[in-house]
């Protein structure tokens, strides 16, 4: 599917390195958290009513969701590697289901699993500045586990009203399903005679669709 838009789009990846100044690491520091310095309010915990029923895990959910972590994905900052969850998720099931069921009862998640590491991509093969750099979160692999597992019962929960070309939010769909779509609408497109259209503006538009906070 990648290849297919690059061909499309006339894409061509160039090397990158990064800068081995001793200093950028607090420069991207102060960079990036440029947005925080000027809010002055504090956060606020939302109680939620006394009838709300808080979502509990089962032991059952969370072995599953242990046993399908990629073992060849990046450990998180807790250094915890994927293959040891997986191959360790039954032993591992019933602690983790406490861990998360007493996150979600008092509607606060541990420091430990919010912490990340932050992996700086350049962007350019020349970079001239701080915004030149893409980073890259790397979040522990508990944490991953966690967030699907909570987002499996909020798509549970969405009406069957969604746009069917809305893939975010769907059961058993993702991004690579917004690039397939878009993919095969351009080139059934363009087999037609005397047609052309604007591949990237397409991806752009179908991206943006599907992702509505995203800029680009």
């Amino acid at each position: 599917m990648w290849q297919g838009i690059q061909v499309i789009t006339n894409y061509k990846t160039t090397p990158s390195a990064c800068d081995s100044d001793a200093s950028l690491p607090d420069a991207l520091n102060d960079f990036y958290a440029r947005f925080e310095t000027k809010n002055n309010i504090a956060a606020r915990k939302t109680i939620p009513p006394p009838n709300d029923q808080v979502l509990c895990l089962s032991t059952a959910d969370v072995r599953r969701t242990l046993c399908r972590v990629n073992p060849r994905k990046s450990a998180g900052p807790d250094n915890i590697p994927g293959r040891v969850l997986r191959e360790c998720a039954e032993h591992l099931a019933d602690v983790f289901t406490d861990i998360f069921n007493i996150s979600l009862s008092s509607a606060v998640v541990p420091a430990c699993l919010k912490t990340t590491t932050i992996v700086l991509v350049p962007k350019k093969f020349t970079v001239s500045c701080l915004n030149d750099y893409r980073p890259v979160t790397l979040t522990a692999t508990v944490m991953k586990c966690f967030e699907r597992l909570v987002m499996r019962h909020i798509k549970t929960q969405l009406p069957p009203s969604l746009d069917p070309l809305q893939f975010a939010y769907h059961q058993n769909c993702s991004m690579d399903d917004t690039i397939t779509t878009t993919l095969h609408l351009s080139l059934t497109h363009l087999d037609n005679k005397d047609t052309c259209m604007n591949a990237v503006h397409r991806l752009q538009i179908s991206i943006q669709h599907n992702h509505p906070s995203a800029t680009y």
